[in-house]
């Protein structure tokens, strides 16, 4: 109040907006990656022998649960906290305090929570994606236990690195829009040493490990493929043209990865393979990922064949170098995730990312910025060494720890890690024998089994 009586308080200062349909997009893109967790596990399993399946599903589910907890804790604020160096986050924002409703920053006005619930997605799919090399002789406790020090210690790490405004890849320059190298290389490297610190399943080599429901991999591909629109779209922060273009360059990198795919395979064994489809399908949309908010449909095309081209080849090369990854996650993810972050370096263009009305990068190589290719490939080789090495450590140190050896002993082994590491299994199978009354035409039970891990019912009449 001034002497006179005049009122010269400050005036209620006008609140910013809140961007809700932003919000809504975030959300539901989160819930769009939340889907792609049992998608992972569904896409596994199908390509596991059935007495595993149940296993691999599981170890998604549970990995999602981990990380939530983790991501609480400490992870979201080792990873974007507010104090931030070049290499990772204090505690500040431990237990997600000060997690709030406040902005994230000027460009990007949604709510911290919102951003935070967002990215726990992406934490909490990358260890469930590395497990898969794992499959068949890796027991559930260490991987458990696995997943909350890898994601603490690894992806916490390459995350800050490459998405948080202090990161030294960020700063560098490197380009990722959606997780080329915390996600699928950082899975892919973890992956590759998880096999060689397991060594191979009992019968590599002899043995035909042949995948048991085709039709779980295809549900597993369908809901990673529709997950990876709000993976990639949800990336852009808000719901605007750059959103819609990774929408639509990941749609399209997809589908012609998955074509690729099987014109390659085609070509030796005259079939056209589901599985083979659906594994090009996700190698399109891992390389893809990096770039997605970079580049526009004509280089997705690109993205699409020399991802899945590359991937296919990777597959193939495993046998040579005579490694065990029962599902070849470092073939589709570590290479593909290369893969992606290399034609980023080349295909990114100045008009995509400035589709959201504020974001400003210098290009890729076509667009003029020559440099650009080396800082995608700076961001890889660290990536892919970082986690490798600290993957190979935390295991090797595990492995040595009572009661936490990594590998299922050779009798669990045979019998499945369903039934001996969860004590429940995917399938039932019973077998009855039944006798028949010619004259009366009433039918007795002779004999009826259980028979373990099938997913079908025999009936014989004598």
């Amino acid at each position: 109040m001034s002497t006179n009586g005049t009122n010269t308080t400050n005036p209620t200062p006008t609140p910013v907006p809140i961007p809700t349909g932003d919000i809504a997009w975030v959300m539901a893109s989160t819930a769009l990656v939340f889907l792609m967790i049992p998608g992972v596990g569904y896409f596994y399993s199908g390509m596991a022998r059935s007495k595993n399946a149940l296993s691999l599903i599981m170890i998604s589910v549970l990995s999602a649960a981990v990380v939530s907890f983790q991501w609480w804790l400490i992870g979201y604020s080792l990873t974007f906290g507010t104090s931030t160096t070049k290499y990772i986050g204090s505690g500040e924002n431990a237990f997600f305090m000060g997690v709030d409703m406040t902005p994230v920053s000027e460009s990007t006005p949604i709510p911290k929570i919102a951003y935070s619930m967002f990215q726990l997605m992406f934490a909490a799919i990358t260890p469930a994606l590395a497990l898969g090399s794992a499959a068949e002789r890796g027991r559930i406790l260490p991987k458990i236990i696995f997943i909350f020090v890898w994601t603490t210690l690894v992806y916490d790490f390459i995350a800050c690195w490459s998405w948080n405004s202090n990161g030294w890849l960020y700063v560098l320059g490197a380009l990722d829009f959606a997780g080329g190298t915390p996600v699928h290389i950082a899975s892919g490297a973890a992956a590759l040493a998880y096999a060689i610190i397991l060594g191979k399943r009992h019968g590599h080599g002899s043995t035909d490990f042949k995948p048991h429901n085709i039709a779980n991999a295809v549900l597993g591909c369908v809901m990673l493929w529709f997950g990876w629109f709000g993976f990639n779209g949800g990336s852009a922060l808000g719901a605007n043209a750059r959103a819609a273009m990774a929408c639509a360059v990941t749609n399209l990198s997809a589908a012609v990865g998955g074509l690729t795919w099987v014109l390659m395979d085609y070509r030796i064994e005259k079939k056209i393979s589901a599985l083979g489809f659906c594994s090009g399908a996700v190698a399109g949309l891992v390389a893809i990922t990096p770039g997605s908010g970079y580049v526009g449909t004509p280089a997705a095309v690109a993205f699409g064949v020399i991802g899945a081209f590359f991937c296919n080849i990777a597959v193939h090369l495993k046998h040579i170098f005579d490694f065990d990854d029962a599902l070849d996650v470092f073939a589709v993810h570590g290479v593909g995730g290369l893969v992606g972050n290399i034609l980023t370096g080349i295909f990114a263009q100045k008009s995509i990312a400035a589709l959201d009305g504020f974001t400003v990068i210098p290009g890729g190589w076509l667009d003029g910025n020559f440099i650009q290719l080396g800082y995608q490939l700076a961001d890889s080789a660290a990536g892919l060494s970082y986690s490798f090495v600290m993957t190979y450590i935390i295991l090797f140190i595990m492995d040595k720890i009572p009661g936490l050896s990594l590998r299922a002993d050779p009798e669990s082994e045979a019998i499945g890690i369903d039934e001996s590491e969860l004590g429940e299994l995917a399938y039932y199978h019973i077998d009855k024998i039944i006798s028949v009354n010619k004259l009366t035409g009433e039918t007795k039970t002779v004999k009826e089994e259980k028979v373990l891990q099938n997913n079908d019912v025999n009936v014989s009449i004598v």
